[in-house]
């Protein structure tokens, strides 16, 4: 795609519109839920169990209190026993436990106890004496053992059984959250999730745009199906296909068709689940998950994000990472360790291959590296017919032929989205179905941003922005060979004041030095005519200014396009691989050889800027009635800048205002003639012409 976003930054600190994304994979929303933790059940059931708790501590605590006994000394035993007042007693060992025939009141170290029945003692001995003392004073006596008191020991026990309870409960949340897993000894197992037939299916047929990618898969799924066809003919399976293209494409998608027209297991998780805080645990999980795959073959793995696990080892800042290392080297030696009569196939995407393992992308564990691009013009158009059949549009109105030229370098989920605005545009203007007129809305929106209407500007901002985005369409239509102007606006889109939007006529794969050279003019041409009409410079071109140096110091330094440099290139970059992007470039050129690339740089810019001034100089007086048609609609099309430049007057209402309809008037409803009346009529209509006939 060749879109230009040109952008003034006047407007100060203002953030622009975030929006939310969400789009869960289709057969993973009940897992989500699944695994979330329901805090609200939770508490229920913890209330529940502490309110059982606490009525089994007061019951153990009323049976206990209503057979407790006091101990005494033995001095007051012998009293006791002396005055006939014992009637009952146990002995459990060397303690007495006596029952009194009446509540008496005992004396202890605490103070005076009263009404109590029950008492012990503990003896010095048991002898015959003693048993002929309790015969004599009329004493009932029993001998037991001593029993466990289960109550008493749990109830010292409950504490510690809290606290181990408690410390589980937090060991599982901390290692089974993010997966889900149940169990605490399930930490290194594999937590790939098996694609059943119950799920939402998808096929071939509901993908379009990457013919050579599914061209490429089905064979790989032919081959799981049939395999014989190609042993016979000494073919082996291939071992992995890695799916490699820009975010967006359908590369998850392509998997999950896969997954649909198979007919196998087929296993799917992403490259981050390997990874964990533990070195050895990700190592593991890669064993679980290949001993799994190993019992169900044939079978299919698919790993998402490859790049999360499978980055260049003792790369970065710190030399590595132990525990991702470990994890990509049980990958590598199960990816090899295969024979090719197991059938299973090792799937997986990335938008990364430049940081991958050199050992991961050779032959024998990835035979297939599958390029999933961006799609070119019937790619898109297919795509859209994917996607419209899930809505309801007028056929009669929408050309998606008209709309994929319009999206040049829009991805699937790009052209998912504006099928999916245009249906929600629609549905907020009340539209019984989805016309041309939605999709256009929605392709601006996607394009340029959404409108921020809201934004008040002064009279003064709106005319410097005018004529700022009227000189970046003036220079992009009078330059030969630009892209043709496709919608100018000075209503805020985003961060910008103003939008200026070109789209291509055909796809375009490769620059010439004319093109590039007229591109810089059309980025200067706002600074060019705020110069030429307020003779003052503004922060409205900044974003152009910072383009348009980007662009002429690759065309020094990368490019070779500099008659004075000549054909070279310019600082070598050194891409930081365990950070994944490019922090430092490396200087292997002179303090002499820089200062002439500043110098270049400055020479084509200085072009740019004189190219697009005199432009706009020949042409001043396009350039008010493009700016006035600007602040009197805020928005021009193609076809309205086409009448401006023919010298024609632009002839719609302000801002685009429907005409209003008036309400026809119902006629009144006749009433049904009975027959009588018809003849009647019939024959003074009769009458009436003889009349008329003699007259004349």
């Amino acid at each position: 795609m060749y879109f230009e976003k040109h952008t003034s930054n006047k407007k100060g600190n203002k953030n622009p519109t975030k929006r939310k994304s969400k789009k869960p994979l289709q057969g993973q929303k009940g897992d989500t839920k699944k695994n979330e933790f329901e805090w609200k059940r939770a508490g229920k059931t913890s209330m529940i169990w502490l309110l059982i708790l606490m009525a089994a501590i007061f019951l153990s605590g009323i049976f206990t209190s209503s057979e407790q006994s006091v101990e005494i000394q033995y001095f007051q035993y012998q009293e006791f026993l002396e005055q006939r007042l014992i009637t009952s007693a146990n002995i459990i060992e060397n303690v007495f436990y006596g029952e009194f025939s009446t509540p008496q009141s005992i004396k202890t170290k605490v103070g005076v106890i009263e009404n109590v029945s029950k008492f012990h003692v503990i003896l010095p001995f048991i002898d015959r004496e003693e048993k002929a003392e309790w015969d004599t004073f009329g004493v009932n006596y029993n001998f037991k053992t001593k029993s466990i008191d289960w109550t008493s020991y749990f109830l010292n026990m409950l504490p510690w059984i809290l606290l181990i309870g408690i410390w589980i409960f937090f060991i599982r949340r901390m290692q089974g959250g993010g997966g889900g897993m149940k169990n605490i000894f399930n930490f290194g197992k594999s937590r790939a999730k098996i694609w059943t037939s119950d799920m939402p299916k998808i096929t071939f047929d509901d993908i379009a745009g990457c013919v050579e990618a599914k061209e490429e898969l089905k064979e790989v799924i032919e081959f799981l199906k049939k395999p014989k066809r190609f042993q016979k003919l000494g073919a082996k399976i291939p071992k992995g296909a890695l799916l490699i293209g820009p975010p967006g494409t359908g590369k998850t998608l392509l998997a999950r068709a896969v997954a649909g027209e198979a007919g196998v297991p087929f296993y799917n998780l992403s490259g981050a689940e390997f990874v964990e805080m533990f070195v050895g645990v990700g190592a593991s999980r890669v064993r679980d998950l290949f001993e799994q795959a190993k019992k169900t073959t044939p079978c299919i793995v698919f790993i998402d994000e490859l790049d999360a696990v499978g980055r260049h080892r003792g790369a970065g800042l710190g030399g590595g990472h132990d525990e991702r290392e470990q994890t990509l080297n049980q990958l590598l030696v199960e990816m090899d360790g295969f024979n090719s009569d197991q059938m299973v196939i090792v799937l997986a995407a990335t938008n990364r291959p430049d940081i991958l393992d050199p050992a991961l992308l050779r032959p024998g564990r990835f035979d297939r590296q599958i390029i999933v691009d961006i799609p070119d013009l019937n790619g898109r158009l297919g795509i859209l017919k994917v996607h419209i059949k899930k809505i309801v549009i007028n056929k009669r109105k929408v050309n998606l032929e008209t709309l994929a030229r319009g999206t040049p370098g829009l991805v699937g989920a790009d052209l998912a989205n504006l099928v999916n605005e245009a249906a929600l545009l629609a549905a907020r203007k009340r539209k019984s179905f989805v016309d041309m007129e939605d999709f256009e809305d929605a392709k601006d929106k996607v394009l340029m941003g959404i409108e921020r209407k809201s934004m008040i500007l002064s009279d003064e901002e709106k005319k410097v922005t005018a004529y700022h985005e009227s000189g970046h369409t003036l220079v992009a239509t009078l330059t030969p060979g630009a892209d043709p102007i496709h919608k100018v606006t000075i209503i805020p889109r985003g961060r910008a004041l103003g939008v200026t939007a070109q789209l291509p006529i055909d796809e375009k794969h490769n620059y010439s030095c004319d093109y590039i050279e007229g591109r810089l003019a059309i980025l200067m041409g706002g600074r060019a005519a705020e110069q030429l009409i307020f003779n003052e410079r503004t922060t409205g071109a900044g974003d152009d200014i910072e383009k348009a140096t980007s662009i002429a110091r690759k065309m020094v330094c990368e490019w070779g396009m500099s008659d004075t440099l000549g054909p070279m290139s310019f600082g070598k970059k050194n891409e930081e691989i365990f950070l994944g992007r490019e922090i430092q470039t490396h200087r292997d050129f002179s303090e002499s050889t820089a200062r002439m690339i500043d110098e270049e740089v400055v020479r084509i810019m200085r072009k740019a800027q004189n190219n697009a001034a005199s432009i706009l100089e020949k042409n001043i007086t396009t350039l008010h009635t493009m700016a006035e048609g600007l602040l009197k609609y805020e928005t021009l099309n193609s076809k309205d800048i086409n009448r401006i430049l023919e010298g024609k007057k632009l002839i719609r209402s302000k801002n685009s205002k429907p005409r209003k309809k008036h309400p026809r008037l119902r006629r009144k409803p006749q009433t049904q003639k009975s027959l009588s009346e018809i003849s009647s009529t019939k024959s003074n209509d009769s009458a009436m012409s003889k009349k008329n006939t003699k007259k004349s």
